[in-house]
């Protein structure tokens, strides 16, 4: 049910959650609403989450689009990755997120994937515990995302220096890397 919309003009993009009906028993019958969930972000450290309701789904949508671009907020990002593992929790969902090397992608179902590729993850290790209703489970995973800190957050904090890990040092050489796997491959293939 995930749908994307590109805003042209801000370079926001948007992702559709999911869409949902309920209905109310009236005298004639029922009468039906619906409701979206929006992940907005510009794949660059900000995203955002929005629920609108309406009596038809575009409606909804757009709703739900203007809140999570209302609810934007920066995210610390390592490379392609976070800077450290997280646990965030909403209600009885639990997501663990995890950093990953370079080129690992985003391991993680549609919910969680939603909201990390419009914050700019590309790798990425995720497990959810408990419930996985979609709507908790990225709630969770912003809850996440506002637990994590940069190094020099965490260094101004503590007042101390901290050494880079494995990860942070992969994305650093990630760069070199491909360019030194390119030329054997070059030079093999002629």
């Amino acid at each position: 049910m995930a749908k994307r919309y590109e805003e042209d003009k801000s370079g926001i993009e948007s992702n559709t959650v999911g869409v949902y009906r309920t209905a109310a028993t009236v005298k004639g019958g029922r009468r039906f609403s619906f409701s979206g969930m929006v992940v907005c972000g510009d794949r660059k450290g900000r995203v955002g989450l929005g629920y609108g309701k309406a009596n038809q789904v575009p409606n909804a949508i757009e709703k739900a689009q203007k809140k999570a671009k209302q609810a934007m907020r920066s995210f610390p990002l390592t490379g392609t990755t976070i800077p450290h593992q997280v646990t965030g929790r909403f209600g009885a969902c639990t997501v663990r997120l995890v950093p990953a090397s370079p080129g690992t992608g985003v391991i993680a179902g549609a919910a969680v994937r939603a909201v990390l590729d419009l914050v700019g993850v590309q790798d990425c290790l995720s497990k959810a515990y408990g419930s996985t209703n979609n709507k908790n489970l990225t709630k969770a995973v912003i809850d996440g995302l506002r637990q994590l800190r940069s190094r020099e957050q965490v260094e101004n904090l503590r007042k101390i220096t901290i050494e880079k890990t494995h990860i942070e040092e992969a994305h650093e050489t990630a760069p070199e890397l491909v360019a030194v796997d390119a030329e054997p491959k070059a030079e093999a293939s002629e």
